[in-house]
């Protein structure tokens, strides 16, 4: 059984952990980065509500649940997508056609959108 002064020890590692984590990205990642991040959250944040919803008050309209659901996942994974795309430190891994010239932010920002209007498509028909 763990003793009271370990788990004490144990949480100030935690915590001294993420606030250095804390301030390092505060510091070092760009207005642009810290943008996509809060749409990350806040997609993570619909898709849990309505699993939530769903798992408590049921899910009638399965239909509707499952395409909300998907919606907010599929735009949960595309932003993602986008952030490795727009991230400075990841320029060297995305070449365009082979040549060496990285990815443009237009390019991933234009793909991000093409990508949404195909996945709200298919989300639109599915509600049925």
């Amino acid at each position: 059984m763990p003793q009271v002064s370990d788990v004490t020890a144990n949480v100030g590692i935690l915590r001294e952990a993420l606030q250095t984590g804390m301030a390092n990205y505060r510091k070092t990642t760009p207005v642009n980065l810290k943008v996509i991040d809060v749409f990350l959250v806040y997609f993570a944040f619909v898709a849990a509500l309505q699993f939530g919803y769903c798992a408590v008050l049921g899910s009638f309209p399965f239909n509707s649940f499952l395409s909300g659901f998907l919606s907010a996942i599929g735009m949960f994974i595309l932003t993602v997508c986008l952030r490795i795309q727009v991230n400075p430190d990841n320029v060297t891994d995305f070449e365009n056609s082979g040549v060496n010239t990285p990815v443009s932010r237009e390019r991933a920002y234009f793909d991000w959108v093409a990508c949404n209007l195909v996945l709200h498509l298919v989300v639109f028909n599915y509600i049925g």
